[in-house]
């Protein structure tokens, strides 16, 4: 059994962790409102994204002279898998969710013959996919620096994307993320970036929204929108990302703070049972003593 200093020694480092804890949800819930505020502010603007792109493009499915960006390569054998998580941990299961997500997408394509690069933003996600596609992996962007997500930041890494595809390195690109239900509930999720994933809502009823006249043509607009919207997709991948590791994190602090309080109530319990006993040790053997003499 453990001795009373060694009880109250680990009484007290449990509760300076519990301090610190409490501190973490605490911030990650000042951090997650705005954050959460910015992914959801974000998402009307990639949802009518999208939707303007599907109206462009449903005159120009099939044909010849439809850019690459939306019609792709005509092939799928090699695949870009833009990961992306968190640049640090204690957020419970929200970047191996991610990684297991993208890990099982790469295993599939594996087994269909195709083959898999992978680009990284975010260290966690590195280290979660190096130990089975190390060779796979291209590159790990590192947001470490970013104190507050920017367009700039997704736009340096849609700029990455789109130069590999020009040069021919994949044929399709899926990007993946965690997507903000709430503060208990962040869902993976794999989104196709190239070929653009159209508004199928959009594409399939165009007889109910009103007409609409471009300038300039239909083309040019699309290769305007067409490399924004891989940058607009990113950005709001990032910002769910952000408000689901904050939301990740204030409930796995949330838990890890109880459970400190639990521990904390049995090292006590230990604790003055251990004391309990010592006293009543000692008081035996001064009586026996007492009797001796």
């Amino acid at each position: 059994m453990p001795s009373l200093k060694a009880l109250r020694n680990r009484i007290a480092s449990v509760k300076a962790t519990q301090k610190i804890t409490k501190a973490m949800q605490m911030v990650a819930a000042s951090k997650l409102r705005r954050a959460q505020a910015a992914a959801e502010a974000a998402r009307p603007y990639s949802a009518r994204m999208s939707s303007v792109l599907a109206n462009l493009a449903a005159p120009m499915q099939g044909r010849d002279d439809a850019p690459r960006l939306l019609a792709g390569t005509g092939g799928d054998k090699t695949h870009l898998l833009i990961v992306c998580t968190a640049e640090r941990g204690l957020c419970g299961a929200f970047n191996t969710s991610i990684a297991r997500l993208a890990r099982d997408h790469a295993a599939r394509l594996i087994a269909e013959g195709k083959d898999v690069k992978i680009l990284c933003v975010g260290k966690k996600g590195y280290d979660a996919l190096r130990r089975l596609y190390a060779k796979q992996i291209l590159e790990v962007v590192d947001l470490r620096a970013v104190k507050r997500l920017s367009f700039v930041d997704a736009d340096s890494i849609s700029q990455k994307v789109l130069t590999l595809f020009e040069s021919g390195e994949f044929d399709v690109a899926t990007i993946f993320y965690s997507e903000f239900r709430s503060v208990i509930s962040q869902v993976p999720t794999a989104q196709r970036l190239i070929p653009a994933q159209l508004d199928s809502e959009a594409e399939a009823a165009p007889a109910q929204t009103s007409p609409y006249e471009y300038e300039a043509d239909e083309e040019s607009i699309l290769a305007e929108l067409l490399p924004r919207n891989i940058s607009v997709q990113v950005f709001r991948a990032l910002l769910e990302n952000a408000a689901s590791e904050m939301g990740a994190k204030m409930t796995a602090m949330d838990s890890a703070t109880r459970n400190a309080g639990e521990m904390i109530d049995k090292l006590t319990l230990n604790y003055n049972r251990s004391r309990q006993a010592q006293i009543t040790k000692e008081l035996i053997e001064i009586i026996s003593g007492a009797e001796a003499l």
